[in-house]
């Protein structure tokens, strides 16, 4: 499994077999200017409907939009329901939670969780490989709710998302998630590849380039 940081909360998540996913991918803005996504894709995920998160139109090939439970192209994809705040989605509604089942691995991706997992929501998700969780507060958990979520889930690779760069002015900094932490991985890449042998016996966070900065 490949996995492309583009920006924000948008991977590209590539099987063994070659099948693309997309996960919440962005419009641009006054306040949001990113490099637009002009990827392919074979599957788009959407966490809710806010335009930094769901601009299906931007990615190419004729995409299967999933925006619930399924199975498509041999992977599986569990979609848990939650909240993109920490008053039951009364601020800023529901959000979904994506479980990926790719090439052996379980990869997780929170959208815009707002608040800490319960029992049931944890008991969902089960065992996870791979967590994609935003850390830059404001709209999300902010660094100690991603922290506490983080030990929660269990995950063997962490990589942060949902934060401060350059066209995301409003978000919190990494910084405030990665201080005082240990196994951390600064990558100049935007990309890391897995397999189910090489994943890391102890957690470890892995920061990826986003490749998708203005200049």
């Amino acid at each position: 499994m490949k996995i492309r940081f583009l920006g924000h909360s948008c991977f590209l998540i590539i099987s063994d077999t070659g099948t693309r996913i997309i996960t919440d991918p962005y419009h641009t803005g006054e306040e949001f200017t990113l490099t637009e996504i002009k990827e392919s894709a074979d599957i788009v995920t959407v966490s809710h409907e806010h335009p930094d998160h769901n601009n299906i139109e931007a990615v190419q090939g004729n995409p299967q939009v999933v925006k619930g439970s399924d199975k498509v192209n041999g992977i599986e994809i569990t979609a848990i329901n939650s909240y993109h705040d920490d008053v039951e989605g009364k601020e800023r509604g529901g959000n979904l939670i994506f479980t990926f089942k790719v090439d052996g691995i379980t990869l997780c991706h929170l959208g815009d969780l707002g608040h800490q997992l319960n029992e049931d929501q944890l008991s969902y998700l089960g065992e996870v490989d791979i967590l994609l969780i935003p850390v830059g507060g404001g709209f999300t958990i902010d660094a100690a709710g991603a922290e506490k979520v983080c030990e929660d889930i269990g995950a063997k690779v962490i990589i942060p998302m949902h934060y401060k760069t350059a066209g995301l002015p409003f978000l919190a900094d990494i910084g405030d998630f990665l201080r005082g932490k240990k196994n951390i991985t600064l990558s100049s890449d935007s990309m890391v590849e897995f397999t189910r042998n090489n994943l890391p016996e102890r957690p470890q966070i892995i920061v990826l380039k986003p490749e998708l900065l203005t200049d």
